[in-house]
């Protein structure tokens, strides 16, 4: 579910795009996923906006990259507005839930188990580059390994 996640915020990603806009899709998605698994259970309206899923979805969907790992770079403008997505951007998409091995909420199978899959994204005019597209995430090439 984390990968499918990720691959849907990655192919989103493009030159206008707001941070804020993958963020949110990024939380319907894990939210829906975590209740179709068990995790979570009721009305996925009443769930995103009681901010059910942060309890297993703590942080954002990504930071911005730079020549160090965790650049400051900023989210907005000097009058507070969102600053889009622009080509030459490097980010991080980085999808994960985390549960707890105490967590009775959940079943059991799932407790104690966190999952976060990051990819470097290059923000190009056409779209986006993944920049560590050869890591291996796909379950079977990890399975081979």
């Amino acid at each position: 579910m984390i990968l499918v996640v990720e691959k849907k915020i990655i192919s989103m990603v493009k030159e206008g795009v707001m941070k804020s806009e993958l963020q949110t899709r990024s939380e319907e998605l894990l939210c829906e996923g975590m209740i179709d698994l068990g995790i979570l259970s009721g009305d996925i309206k009443k769930l995103l906006k009681n901010k059910a899923h942060k309890k297993y979805y703590p942080h954002g969907i990504g930071h911005w990259m730079g020549l160090d790992v965790h650049d400051e770079a900023p989210y907005k403008d000097e009058k507070g507005k969102e600053i889009p997505l622009m080509a030459g951007m490097v980010m991080t998409v980085e999808p994960g839930i985390y549960i707890s091995e105490d967590d009775m909420d959940v079943p059991k199978r799932f407790r104690g188990i966190g999952i976060r899959i990051e990819d470097d994204i290059l923000v190009t005019k056409d779209g986006c580059e993944n920049l560590s597209q050869e890591i291996f995430k796909e379950i079977k090439d990890i399975e081979s390994l």
